[in-house]
């Protein structure tokens, strides 16, 4: 089930990574009191890291899948069914 909450952040944070490298690499007007290359490197910084932690959190939710079989009709149950749960989440 993706219902958007991994999708955004890892948008959020390629588009921090284009805003800052455009500010670091791209930009060449002046501002009195700001560094536009240093804020672009922040921001470059900061949208690398939301997308690490972005892909780990995407890593460890997809591909979870628990498995629990009951087997119905050994010695622990003698009806003879048998019933295989799966869950995922």
């Amino acid at each position: 089930m993706n219902d958007g909450t991994t999708v955004m952040p890892i948008g959020i944070s390629i588009f921090l990574i284009a805003a800052g490298a455009i500010l670091y690499f791209a930009v060449t007007k002046a501002v009195n009191g700001l560094n536009l290359g240093a804020v672009g490197v922040i921001l470059m910084i900061v949208g690398a890291l939301g997308l690490v932690v972005s892909l780990l959190m995407l890593g460890m939710s997809r591909g979870r899948v628990e498995r629990t079989t009951v087997v119905q009709g050994t010695s622990a149950a003698p009806t003879g069914n048998a019933v295989l749960h799966e869950e995922t989440r």
